[in-house]
Protein backbone atom coordinates (compact mmCIF):
# COMPACT_ATOMS: atom_id res chain seq x y z
CA UNK A 1 0.00 0.00 0.00
CA UNK A 2 1.04 3.58 -0.45
CA UNK A 3 1.09 6.25 2.25
CA UNK A 4 -2.60 7.03 1.80
CA UNK A 5 -5.33 4.86 3.22
CA UNK A 6 -7.54 3.95 0.29
CA UNK A 7 -10.80 2.11 -0.08
CA UNK A 8 -9.75 -1.57 -0.23
CA UNK A 9 -10.61 -3.62 -3.32
CA UNK A 10 -14.24 -4.73 -3.12
CA UNK A 11 -15.08 -2.28 -0.33
CA UNK A 12 -18.04 -0.66 -2.02
CA UNK A 13 -21.06 1.19 -0.67
CA UNK A 14 -22.94 -2.10 -0.28
CA UNK A 15 -20.22 -3.44 2.01
CA UNK A 16 -20.29 -0.30 4.12
CA UNK A 17 -24.07 -0.17 4.39
CA UNK A 18 -24.47 -3.75 5.66
CA UNK A 19 -23.40 -5.54 8.82
CA UNK A 20 -19.77 -4.88 9.68
CA UNK A 21 -17.47 -6.94 11.89
CA UNK A 22 -13.88 -5.80 12.34
CA UNK A 23 -12.71 -8.12 15.14
CA UNK A 24 -12.80 -11.93 14.98
CA UNK A 25 -10.50 -14.94 15.31
CA UNK A 26 -9.83 -18.15 13.40
CA UNK A 27 -7.69 -21.25 13.84
CA UNK A 28 -4.70 -19.12 12.82
CA UNK A 29 -4.71 -18.08 16.49
CA UNK A 30 -7.19 -19.19 19.14
CA UNK A 31 -10.43 -19.47 17.20
CA UNK A 32 -12.30 -22.70 16.40
CA UNK A 33 -13.13 -22.15 12.72
CA UNK A 34 -10.67 -22.05 9.85
CA UNK A 35 -10.42 -18.67 8.07
CA UNK A 36 -12.52 -20.00 5.18
CA UNK A 37 -15.14 -21.48 7.50
CA UNK A 38 -15.29 -18.26 9.46
CA UNK A 39 -15.90 -16.27 6.27
CA UNK A 40 -18.63 -18.73 5.30
CA UNK A 41 -20.31 -18.25 8.68
CA UNK A 42 -20.00 -14.49 8.34
CA UNK A 43 -21.83 -14.67 5.01
CA UNK A 44 -24.62 -16.68 6.63
CA UNK A 45 -24.87 -14.04 9.36
CA UNK A 46 -25.31 -11.29 6.78
CA UNK A 47 -21.91 -9.67 7.29
CA UNK A 48 -20.92 -7.43 4.38
CA UNK A 49 -17.51 -6.22 5.64
CA UNK A 50 -15.19 -8.45 7.67
CA UNK A 51 -11.67 -8.15 9.08
CA UNK A 52 -9.91 -11.25 10.34
CA UNK A 53 -7.92 -10.10 13.38
CA UNK A 54 -6.10 -13.12 14.74
CA UNK A 55 -3.80 -12.67 17.72
CA UNK A 56 -0.32 -11.58 16.63
CA UNK A 57 -0.50 -13.25 13.22
CA UNK A 58 -1.69 -12.63 9.67
CA UNK A 59 -1.36 -16.29 8.68
CA UNK A 60 -5.07 -16.65 7.93
CA UNK A 61 -5.60 -13.41 6.02
CA UNK A 62 -4.97 -14.72 2.49
CA UNK A 63 -7.32 -17.66 3.02
CA UNK A 64 -10.02 -15.35 4.36
CA UNK A 65 -9.69 -12.88 1.48
CA UNK A 66 -9.83 -15.72 -1.05
CA UNK A 67 -12.92 -17.20 0.64
CA UNK A 68 -14.70 -13.85 0.42
CA UNK A 69 -13.75 -13.13 -3.17
CA UNK A 70 -16.60 -12.80 -5.63
CA UNK A 71 -19.37 -12.71 -3.02
CA UNK A 72 -21.30 -10.01 -1.21
CA UNK A 73 -18.69 -9.97 1.55
CA UNK A 74 -15.61 -7.76 1.49
CA UNK A 75 -12.69 -9.06 3.57
CA UNK A 76 -9.85 -6.75 4.60
CA UNK A 77 -6.56 -7.61 6.34
CA UNK A 78 -6.49 -7.36 10.11
CA UNK A 79 -4.53 -8.39 13.19
CA UNK A 80 -4.83 -8.05 16.96
CA UNK A 81 -1.38 -7.21 18.29
CA UNK A 82 -0.48 -7.71 21.94
CA UNK A 83 1.37 -4.69 23.30
CA UNK A 84 2.35 -3.00 26.53
CA UNK A 85 1.29 0.39 27.82
CA UNK A 86 3.96 0.76 30.43
CA UNK A 87 3.61 -2.55 32.25
CA UNK A 88 -0.07 -3.01 31.37
CA UNK A 89 -0.91 -5.43 28.54
CA UNK A 90 -3.26 -3.97 25.93
CA UNK A 91 -4.43 -5.12 22.52
CA UNK A 92 -4.13 -3.05 19.35
CA UNK A 93 -6.15 -4.04 16.30
CA UNK A 94 -4.64 -3.18 12.93
CA UNK A 95 -6.95 -2.86 9.93
CA UNK A 96 -6.61 -2.38 6.18
CA UNK A 97 -2.82 -2.66 5.91
CA UNK A 98 -0.35 -4.40 3.63
CA UNK A 99 -0.20 -7.75 5.43
CA UNK A 100 2.90 -8.77 3.49
CA UNK A 101 4.87 -5.65 4.41
CA UNK A 102 8.18 -5.81 6.25
CA UNK A 103 6.75 -3.79 9.13
CA UNK A 104 3.89 -6.20 9.80
CA UNK A 105 5.89 -9.38 9.26
CA UNK A 106 8.64 -8.14 11.60
CA UNK A 107 6.06 -7.36 14.28
CA UNK A 108 4.55 -10.83 13.85
CA UNK A 109 7.93 -12.58 13.98
CA UNK A 110 8.86 -10.85 17.22
CA UNK A 111 5.60 -11.87 18.85
CA UNK A 112 5.96 -15.45 17.55
CA UNK A 113 9.22 -15.70 19.45
CA UNK A 114 7.71 -14.22 22.61
CA UNK A 115 4.70 -16.54 22.44
CA UNK A 116 6.89 -19.61 21.96
CA UNK A 117 8.95 -18.67 24.99
CA UNK A 118 5.81 -18.05 27.05
CA UNK A 119 4.29 -21.38 26.00
CA UNK A 120 7.38 -23.23 27.16
CA UNK A 121 7.27 -21.51 30.54
CA UNK A 122 3.55 -22.19 30.96
CA UNK A 123 4.14 -25.86 30.13
CA UNK A 124 6.98 -26.09 32.65
CA UNK A 125 4.78 -24.64 35.36
CA UNK A 126 1.93 -27.00 34.53
CA UNK A 127 4.34 -29.96 34.48
CA UNK A 128 5.35 -29.10 38.04
CA UNK A 129 1.66 -29.27 38.98
CA UNK A 130 1.44 -32.77 37.54
CA UNK A 131 0.01 -31.94 34.10
CA UNK A 132 2.45 -33.89 31.96
CA UNK A 133 2.56 -33.36 28.19
CA UNK A 134 1.03 -29.87 28.30
CA UNK A 135 3.29 -28.34 25.66
CA UNK A 136 2.90 -31.17 23.17
CA UNK A 137 -0.84 -31.17 23.77
CA UNK A 138 -1.19 -27.42 23.19
CA UNK A 139 1.01 -27.60 20.10
CA UNK A 140 -1.11 -30.38 18.64
CA UNK A 141 -4.28 -28.35 19.12
CA UNK A 142 -2.70 -25.21 17.69
CA UNK A 143 -1.79 -27.13 14.49
CA UNK A 144 1.00 -24.71 13.65
CA UNK A 145 -0.84 -21.58 14.74
CA UNK A 146 0.45 -19.27 17.45
CA UNK A 147 0.02 -20.93 20.87
CA UNK A 148 -2.09 -19.16 23.45
CA UNK A 149 -3.51 -20.05 26.82
CA UNK A 150 -6.78 -21.24 25.22
CA UNK A 151 -4.84 -24.08 23.59
CA UNK A 152 -3.57 -25.19 27.00
CA UNK A 153 -7.12 -24.89 28.34
CA UNK A 154 -8.54 -27.06 25.56
CA UNK A 155 -5.82 -29.64 26.13
CA UNK A 156 -6.65 -29.76 29.84
CA UNK A 157 -10.29 -30.41 28.98
CA UNK A 158 -9.47 -33.07 26.37
CA UNK A 159 -7.06 -34.78 28.78
CA UNK A 160 -9.74 -34.89 31.48
CA UNK A 161 -7.93 -32.60 33.93
CA UNK A 162 -10.84 -30.13 34.07
CA UNK A 163 -14.42 -30.21 32.85
CA UNK A 164 -14.40 -26.91 30.95
CA UNK A 165 -12.12 -24.23 29.57
CA UNK A 166 -13.65 -21.80 32.03
CA UNK A 167 -12.53 -24.07 34.87
CA UNK A 168 -9.04 -24.32 33.38
CA UNK A 169 -8.70 -20.55 33.39
CA UNK A 170 -10.26 -20.15 36.81
CA UNK A 171 -7.91 -22.64 38.45
CA UNK A 172 -4.73 -22.63 36.41
CA UNK A 173 -4.48 -20.19 33.51
CA UNK A 174 -6.28 -17.00 34.50
CA UNK A 175 -4.90 -13.84 36.04
CA UNK A 176 -2.71 -14.57 39.02
CA UNK A 177 -2.74 -18.33 38.44
CA UNK A 178 0.20 -20.62 37.69
CA UNK A 179 -0.22 -20.29 33.91
CA UNK A 180 -0.44 -16.50 33.96
CA UNK A 181 3.08 -15.82 32.63
CA UNK A 182 4.09 -12.22 32.00
CA UNK A 183 5.79 -11.24 28.74
CA UNK A 184 7.67 -8.10 27.74
CA UNK A 185 5.50 -7.34 24.74
CA UNK A 186 6.42 -4.48 22.38
CA UNK A 187 5.29 -1.08 23.58
CA UNK A 188 2.10 0.66 22.48
CA UNK A 189 3.80 3.35 20.38
CA UNK A 190 6.02 0.86 18.55
CA UNK A 191 2.99 -1.30 17.76
CA UNK A 192 1.01 1.62 16.38
CA UNK A 193 4.04 2.68 14.35
CA UNK A 194 4.29 -0.77 12.72
CA UNK A 195 0.62 -0.78 11.73
CA UNK A 196 0.67 2.70 10.27
CA UNK A 197 3.97 2.16 8.47
CA UNK A 198 2.20 -0.70 6.66
CA UNK A 199 -0.58 1.68 5.56
CA UNK A 200 -3.06 0.56 8.22
CA UNK A 201 -5.32 1.99 10.89
CA UNK A 202 -4.56 1.36 14.57
CA UNK A 203 -7.52 0.67 16.87
CA UNK A 204 -7.55 0.20 20.65
CA UNK A 205 -9.38 -3.07 21.28
CA UNK A 206 -12.07 -3.57 23.98
CA UNK A 207 -11.00 -0.68 26.28
CA UNK A 208 -13.25 -1.71 29.18
CA UNK A 209 -11.61 -5.15 29.49
CA UNK A 210 -8.36 -3.88 30.97
CA UNK A 211 -9.75 -3.32 34.45
CA UNK A 212 -8.62 0.31 34.53
CA UNK A 213 -10.18 3.13 36.52
CA UNK A 214 -11.80 5.79 34.35
CA UNK A 215 -8.88 8.13 35.10
CA UNK A 216 -6.34 5.54 33.96
CA UNK A 217 -8.41 4.60 30.93
CA UNK A 218 -8.56 8.24 29.90
CA UNK A 219 -4.77 8.39 30.22
CA UNK A 220 -4.48 5.28 28.02
CA UNK A 221 -6.73 6.83 25.38
CA UNK A 222 -4.72 10.05 25.41
CA UNK A 223 -1.42 8.20 25.03
CA UNK A 224 -2.90 6.00 22.32
CA UNK A 225 -4.08 9.03 20.33
CA UNK A 226 -0.80 10.88 20.81
CA UNK A 227 1.11 7.85 19.50
CA UNK A 228 -0.91 7.82 16.27
CA UNK A 229 -3.85 5.62 17.22
CA UNK A 230 -6.90 6.41 15.14
CA UNK A 231 -9.93 4.61 16.57
CA UNK A 232 -11.36 2.78 19.57
CA UNK A 233 -13.65 -0.24 19.71
CA UNK A 234 -16.76 1.45 21.01
CA UNK A 235 -18.56 -1.89 20.84
CA UNK A 236 -16.85 -5.30 21.19
CA UNK A 237 -19.22 -8.22 21.54
CA UNK A 238 -22.54 -7.73 23.24
CA UNK A 239 -22.18 -5.15 25.98
CA UNK A 240 -24.36 -3.08 28.27
CA UNK A 241 -25.47 0.22 26.68
CA UNK A 242 -24.16 1.95 29.80
CA UNK A 243 -20.67 0.68 28.95
CA UNK A 244 -20.97 2.03 25.42
CA UNK A 245 -21.96 5.43 26.77
CA UNK A 246 -18.97 5.37 29.12
CA UNK A 247 -16.59 4.85 26.21
CA UNK A 248 -18.25 7.60 24.18
CA UNK A 249 -17.97 9.96 27.14
CA UNK A 250 -14.25 9.27 27.40
CA UNK A 251 -13.81 9.85 23.67
CA UNK A 252 -15.48 13.23 24.06
CA UNK A 253 -12.96 14.14 26.73
CA UNK A 254 -10.12 13.07 24.44
CA UNK A 255 -11.62 15.21 21.68
CA UNK A 256 -11.59 18.25 23.95
CA UNK A 257 -7.82 17.80 24.18
CA UNK A 258 -7.55 17.95 20.40
CA UNK A 259 -7.52 14.26 19.43
CA UNK A 260 -10.27 12.80 17.26
CA UNK A 261 -10.57 9.05 17.76
CA UNK A 262 -13.00 7.33 15.43
CA UNK A 263 -15.22 4.39 16.34
CA UNK A 264 -14.73 0.72 15.49
CA UNK A 265 -16.62 -2.43 16.40
CA UNK A 266 -16.41 -6.19 16.29
CA UNK A 267 -17.85 -9.37 17.70
CA UNK A 268 -14.54 -10.76 19.02
CA UNK A 269 -15.84 -14.07 17.63
CA UNK A 270 -13.88 -17.18 18.62
CA UNK A 271 -16.32 -20.08 18.35
CA UNK A 272 -19.92 -20.77 17.31
CA UNK A 273 -21.32 -21.60 20.76
CA UNK A 274 -20.86 -18.09 22.15
CA UNK A 275 -23.94 -16.11 21.02
CA UNK A 276 -22.73 -12.97 22.78
CA UNK A 277 -19.81 -12.95 20.34
CA UNK A 278 -21.62 -13.95 17.16
CA UNK A 279 -20.30 -12.62 13.86
CA UNK A 280 -22.12 -9.49 12.76
CA UNK A 281 -23.98 -9.28 16.05
CA UNK A 282 -23.01 -5.74 17.04
CA UNK A 283 -23.76 -2.24 15.77
CA UNK A 284 -22.21 1.17 16.29
CA UNK A 285 -24.38 3.72 18.09
CA UNK A 286 -25.73 6.62 16.07
CA UNK A 287 -23.74 9.79 15.73
CA UNK A 288 -20.19 8.40 15.82
CA UNK A 289 -17.64 8.64 13.03
CA UNK A 290 -16.68 5.09 11.98
CA UNK A 291 -13.10 4.09 11.33
CA UNK A 292 -13.91 3.11 7.74
CA UNK A 293 -14.41 6.80 6.93
CA UNK A 294 -10.62 6.91 6.84
CA UNK A 295 -10.61 4.47 3.95
CA UNK A 296 -13.40 6.27 2.09
CA UNK A 297 -11.89 9.73 2.33
CA UNK A 298 -8.29 8.67 1.78
CA UNK A 299 -7.20 10.39 4.97
CA UNK A 300 -3.44 10.73 5.17
CA UNK A 301 -1.54 8.62 7.66
CA UNK A 302 -0.35 11.57 9.72
CA UNK A 303 -3.86 12.88 10.29
CA UNK A 304 -5.86 12.51 13.48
Amino acid sequence: MNSVLERPPGLNDQALSGQIDLHCHSTASDGILSPAALVSRAKCQGVSLLALTDHDTVAGVNEAILAGHGDDLAVIPGVEFTACWGKRVVHIVGLNFDHESTEILSAVTLRDKLREERAEIIAEKLEKRGFHGALAGAQALAEGAVIGRPHFARWMVDAGHVDSMARAFKRYLGAGKVGDVSVEWPQLDDTIRSIRAAGGSAILAHPLKYGLTRTRLLALLMDFAAAGGQAVEVVCGQQNPVQTREILSLLERVSVEGWDLRASLGSDFHQPDQPWRELGGVRLPAGVEPVWNLWQTGAKQNSN
